[in-house]
């Protein structure tokens, strides 16, 4: 009960990093370098880094899954045009590198993420069952 209720509440904090992620990451994706849509492809490169660095961490899939989830939620919620014609998430290059670069990296970090827990998550390692604490 014990490992269920901790994994259940770090899927659940994942989640949450990657509203958070989606949420910041929408009002600052558009500051350009020059031509560069710099804060854009730093926002995919830290979305890449999360869910694959949860996905290593928490040895499962599902860890990747959480952040992206989160994000995704945020990030199409605000790339819906509003009726009076506000939107956060432009159709502009640094949108566009934001949306599709985000998908890319989150896909990206799914399948390289590991697909069954060998020995355990980092977090659920002195939990185990066979070996009470």
């Amino acid at each position: 009960m014990e490992q269920s209720a901790l994994g259940g509440a770090a899927y659940g904090m994942l989640f949450v990093l990657g509203l958070a992620m989606g949420l910041v990451g929408g009002f600052t994706h558009a500051w350009y370098l020059g031509p560069v849509p710099a804060a854009a492809i730093v926002w995919v490169l830290l979305l890449l880094g999360a869910c694959l660095g949860a996905g290593r961490m928490m040895r499962a899939k599902l860890a990747a899954a959480a952040i992206a989830v989160g994000w995704l939620l945020v990030s199409m919620l605000f790339s819906i045009k509003r009726a009076a014609g506000d939107l956060v998430i432009a159709a502009d290059v640094a949108g566009y590198v934001y949306l599709y670069g985000g998908a890319v990296a989150l896909v990206v970090a799914f399948l390289l993420a590991p697909s069954s827990p060998a020995s355990g998550s980092w977090l659920l390692r002195g939990h185990e069952p066979g070996n009470p604490q």
